[in-house]
């Protein structure tokens, strides 16, 4: 975590958004990554997007494991909830906090040793409930607080700084998510971060479990030659499939592109994503299809990166699980605890 405030300080100049806030209003205390992490680079995104989005500090909730990526929801919205977990255990923690008040935009922080090692089961089960929630991954290949061993996403065949060669297959986050059934699934790059915003933005309005998996590069640990995760690697295989933009459902839509060759997919609350094909066949409602076309393009050794798939049709985990719209911290005490005979009359059906 972070011991260095930020000056307080705004230029007045500064433009405002719906709520009257400045981008310094979402923004939170000193890095203490490495100067040139692309967690950093991340953090820039997320307050950009929440900016953007007008969503007021308080009503957001940050989650996050252990990691490098964990210590992210310090740098932003530092007005807002936040909850640091344990190892693996962020996807339990924000299922609890969701359960009990829907009302709060939640983002969850995370890396691919907290995702795919020790939480890689958590991981999986908030897909499955369709937990409504941005699931960020900040995925460099290497465990960074120990040193730099591979991580569950290094690419066979991807050098580490000591020249260790990884033998082992990697775990692809997007895949597995189009695997299991996740109703949101997008991958970005850190050092782009016009790419990047307007899929935080999406991510952020999906009702449902947002998934977005950002090569994010350790510059300490792997970012040389003969990483995959590496800047260099990754601007340099990086195979974007849809350029992302996010329209406010109050605002005319305007494209200069040519007919055919925008896609436009329709969001819960009634805010739309435009994609503009780099592939005219592209179709990001097509499960299989996604599933396929980053495997064939993986296999390759390029990156995709773009909205790879969405369902809107899926129901998320409160309308599964049939909670109350009211958030249940708000529920008073006599109806939340009902007394013995209530339970009594509950135990008496199972007998």
């Amino acid at each position: 975590m972070s011991f260095l405030a930020k000056p307080k300080v705004a230029h007045p100049g500064l433009p405002r958004n719906e709520l009257g806030l400045t981008v310094r209003d979402y923004e939170g205390g000193m890095s203490t990554l490495c100067a040139g992490c692309g967690h950093d680079s991340i953090t820039a995104a997320l307050i950009q997007a929440a900016f953007e989005l007008s969503i007021p500090p308080h009503r957001m909730a940050k989650v996050s494991g252990i990691g490098c990526s964990s210590k992210t929801p310090a740098y932003f919205a530092s007005a807002s909830h936040g909850f640091n977990s344990v190892h693996g255990r962020m996807p339990s923690v924000a299922t609890g906090a969701n359960a009990a008040n829907g009302e709060l935009v939640y983002i969850g922080l995370s890396g691919d040793g907290d995702t795919l090692s020790i939480g890689l089961g958590q991981f999986c089960h908030a897909i499955r409930r369709n937990l409504n929630m941005l699931y960020l991954l900040e995925n460099n290949g290497v465990y960074g607080l120990t040193k730099g061993q591979f991580s569950a996403s290094a690419d066979i065949g991807s050098k580490a700084r000591k020249g260790d060669v990884n033998q082992q297959p990697p775990i692809d986050p997007c895949l597995l998510a189009l695997s299991i059934g996740c109703t949101f699934v997008a991958r970005s790059f850190s050092g782009d971060k016009a790419h990047l915003v307007p899929l935080l933005k999406a991510g952020i309005r999906h009702r449902g479990f947002a998934l977005v998996d950002v090569i994010s590069p350790c510059v300490t640990f792997n970012d040389h030659e003969g990483s995959t995760k590496s800047y260099q690697f990754t601007r340099q295989h990086a195979q974007a499939v849809t350029y992302a933009d996010y329209v406010p459902p109050a605002t005319e839509i305007r494209s200069d592109q040519a007919a055919g060759t925008v896609q436009a997919v329709t969001l819960h609350d009634g805010s739309r994503v435009l994609l503009h094909k780099v592939g005219a066949d592209y179709d990001a409602t097509d499960r299989t299809g996604a599933f396929d076309y980053v495997s064939r393009h993986q296999a390759r050794g390029e990156i995709v990166t773009g909205l790879l798939f969405i369902d809107e049709a899926k129901p998320d985990m409160h309308q599964v699980q049939s909670l109350p719209d009211q958030p249940l911290n708000s529920v008073p005490y006599d109806k939340l605890n009902p007394g013995q005979k209530a339970l009594d009359a509950i135990q008496a059906r199972f007998r």
